[in-house]
């Protein structure tokens, strides 16, 4: 399935994710060199769902670490059930239980919370290595992506209390950034990058035909051909392809055959996420990106 670049692509859109050649090999040589693989670019423009194609093909688990600020090591990696520990306590003190048989008990695996990048690490060392996602890294603290990196080298988990948990076959790795700060050079050096941009017209257009096949023809050139228009506006956040297939959907279900202006000024919420965005589209914008966009899809074959 993934012995040559062009594979890695005809799978890719088999699972209905249209992959430029460039993206393809740079997932071609994670799988094939053991290296993580560290996507950028804008929310919405597909990164998270690599993982979750990756992790179908590969037939192995996805295992998610959600990024947020405040992030520690005890909330990727482990935790141990305090509560249950203390229950189980009382328990071993009633029954008379002496100090070591007390400690071995409350510091044994049954109340050992494992976290996503323990669980990567286990599962990779039970044979069955899954695609670890870990989302929007750049959500993290700085201090945060310092520890990632000693995992990233030598996936290990050291737990004091039970010993060292390493893995030979490491884990699929994909780590994502919207770029809403800068990743350090330490952390990218480790990996293999690509960068994901907006798509062009007409692999949007493949897109949207591929994820929305009911569509109509016409419909589908003018939702692309309108979306591509806004992202040369001056926005605080230009629409994703996440959100040409949710306002594809929104047009879908309202039996839309055609754009209209009308269902544009009334599903701008779908596509457009902030209310400054929404106020720059009067009426007059409105009617020129749509008279534009409606020429466009004109022109276009098929």
């Amino acid at each position: 399935m993934f012995e040559t670049v062009d594979s890695i692509q005809q799978t890719l859109h088999a699972q209905d994710y249209i992959a430029e050649r460039g993206l393809a090999t740079a997932i071609f040589l994670a799988l094939k060199l053991g290296k993580p693989l560290f996507l950028e670019g804008e929310a919405g423009v597909g990164k998270t769902e690599i993982a979750k194609v990756l992790s179908r093909l590969l037939q192995t688990d996805l295992i998610r670490l959600q990024c947020y600020e405040g992030l520690n090591a005890s909330s990727a990696l482990y935790e141990w059930n305090y509560a249950y520990q203390m229950l189980h306590l009382r328990l071993l003190e009633a029954s008379g239980a002496d100090r070591d048989e007390m400690q071995a008990e409350l510091f044994s695996r049954r109340f050992l919370q494992t976290r996503p990048l323990l669980q990567a690490i286990e599962s990779s060392a039970a044979g069955h290595p899954p695609v670890l996602l870990i989302d929007e890294i750049d959500r993290a603290d700085e201090e945060f992506e310092a520890f990632l990196l000693e995992l990233l080298s030598d996936f290990q988990v050291t737990v004091p209390e039970m010993g060292t948990i390493s893995t030979e076959q490491p884990p699929v790795v994909i780590i994502t950034s919207n770029r809403t700060r800068e990743v350090h050079d330490a952390l990218k050096r480790r990996c293999l990058y690509y960068w994901i941009d907006y798509p062009s017209f007409e692999k949007e257009l493949r897109i949207v035909r591929t994820k929305a096949p009911d569509v109509e023809p016409l419909l589908a050139k003018q939702i692309t051909a309108f979306i591509q228009e806004m992202r040369e506006m001056d926005l605080f956040k230009a629409p994703g392809v996440a959100e040409t297939l949710d306002w594809t959907a929104a047009l879908v279900a309202l039996d839309q055959r055609a754009l209209s202006l009308e269902v544009i000024a009334e599903t701008l919420g779908v596509v457009l996420k902030y209310q400054d965005d929404i106020e720059l589209l009067t009426p007059e914008v409105l009617q020129a990106l749509h008279e534009r966009a409606a020429l466009q899809a004109q022109s276009i074959p098929g």
